[in-house]
C-alpha cells in the first residue's frame, strides 16, 4: 500500500505545483507599446499560501542589480497574482540619474504541456502614469529550480541587494573585427562626398598605427553606419550596437592629418546616429563622441606627436 500512496502523494504535490504560481520564473519586461532596448531583465521567485503570496524579485536595468522582497495576493481560482509596492528605475533613467517608480505586478498563470508561463504587466499608480509606462513581461517557469528547498531557502536567506555593475575592459566584446581595405559602393561614396563634414575632434597619437572601436553612443536603436578612412570606403552598412566594430588602421604619414569619418546609412528611430568612438594607439585611449545625419557627416582628424 506504501508502494502506491507514495508516487501518488508526489503526483499531486507536482501537479499542485504546477498549477500554481510557485517557483522560479525568468524573462524581460518591456515598455508596452514603445521600441526599446532599456529592457529589464526579469527573476521572480514565489511562495503562495492561502490568498497570499511572497517571495523575491532580482532584476537587471541597465547597470543596475537589485533585490527586493515581494508580497501580495494570489487568487488560485482565477490564477491571478497581483504583487504591490515595486519600485522599478524609470525607463528612460540614465547611468548618472535615476529614479524610481513604484509599481504593481498584475499578472495570470498560464498551464500548458510546453510548460507553464506568467503574464502580466508592472503597472504604476494614477498619479504616476503619465511619466511611468506601463511595463509588459512574459515570464517562463524554471521547472528545473522550481523546488520546494531551493525556493524555502531563497527566501529565508534573503538580503536586499542593491549593486552597480561597472564594465571592464574584458567584459566588452567585439561584434566585428574589420580588415580595412577599399570597399566600392557608388551610391554611399556619391553621398559622403556631397554630405557636410563636422570635425567631432582633433587628436594627436603615438604611434603609426591605432586601433579604433566603435559603440553606439546612445539608446540602441537601429544605427547603420559606413566607416570612411582617408576618403575611401572600408566598412558599409554595419549596425551599431553595444558591441564595438574593431578596426585595425595604419596612419599614412605623408598627409598632414587622417580622417576618421562617420556616414550615416539611416537614422536609427532616435536621430541622429550617435557613435562613440574609441581611438587606442598603444598607449592612450581617447573617446570621441560622433554624430551624422542625413545632411552631415562626423569625422575625426589624427595626427601622429611630433617627437621632442
Amino acid at each position: 500500500m506504501k508502494k502506491v500512496i507514495l508516487p501518488l502523494f508526489l503526483l499531486l504535490s507536482f501537479y499542485s505545483h504546477g498549477q500554481s504560481v510557485f517557483g522560479y520564473w525568468y524573462g524581460n519586461a518591456n515598455v508596452k507599446g514603445k521600441p526599446s532596448s532599456n529592457n529589464y531583465l526579469i527573476e521572480l521567485v514565489l511562495m503562495p499560501e492561502k490568498n497570499y503570496v511572497k517571495g523575491i524579485l532580482n532584476y537587471y536595468f541597465k547597470k543596475d542589480y537589485r533585490s527586493i522582497a515581494v508580497k501580495g495576493d494570489y487568487d488560485a481560482t482565477n490564477r491571478r497574482v497581483t504583487l504591490y509596492n515595486i519600485a522599478l528605475p524609470y525607463h528612460g533613467s540614465t547611468g548618472d540619474f535615476q529614479i524610481d517608480c513604484p509599481m504593481t505586478l498584475s499578472a495570470v498563470l498560464r498551464v500548458a504541456q510546453a510548460g507553464s508561463n506568467l503574464t502580466g504587466s508592472f503597472i504604476s499608480g494614477p498619479e504616476y502614469k503619465y511619466t511611468c509606462s506601463e511595463l509588459s513581461f512574459n515570464l517562463v517557469m524554471n521547472s528545473d529550480a522550481s523546488k520546494t528547498d531551493s525556493v524555502l531557502k531563497a527566501i529565508s536567506e534573503f538580503k536586499e541587494v542593491h549593486q552597480v555593475w561597472k564594465p571592464a575592459e574584458e567584459d566588452t566584446m567585439v561584434a566585428v573585427a574589420v580588415v580595412p581595405r577599399k570597399v566600392v559602393n557608388y551610391v554611399s561614396e556619391k553621398e559622403f562626398t556631397e554630405r557636410k563634414e563636422i570635425v567631432a575632434g582633433e587628436i594627436e597619437v603615438n604611434s603609426d598605427s591605432i586601433r579604433v572601436d566603435v559603440y553606439d553612443n546612445g539608446e540602441i536603436d537601429g544605427d547603420m553606419i559606413s566607416v570612411f578612412f582617408n576618403r575611401q570606403l572600408i566598412l558599409y552598412n554595419q549596425k551599431l550596437t553595444h558591441r564595438s566594430i574593431h578596426i585595425d588602421l595604419t596612419l599614412d604619414p605623408n598627409k598632414e592629418y587622417n580622417e576618421i569619418s562617420m556616414f550615416a546609412e539611416n537614422l536609427g528611430m532616435i536621430p541622429p546616429n550617435t557613435a562613440l568612438m574609441v581611438i587606442y594607439d598603444g598607449k592612450e585611449k581617447i573617446n570621441i563622441p560622433v554624430s551624422a545625419n542625413m545632411q552631415n557627416n562626423g569625422s575625426i582628424h589624427i595626427r601622429k606627436k611630433k617627437p621632442n
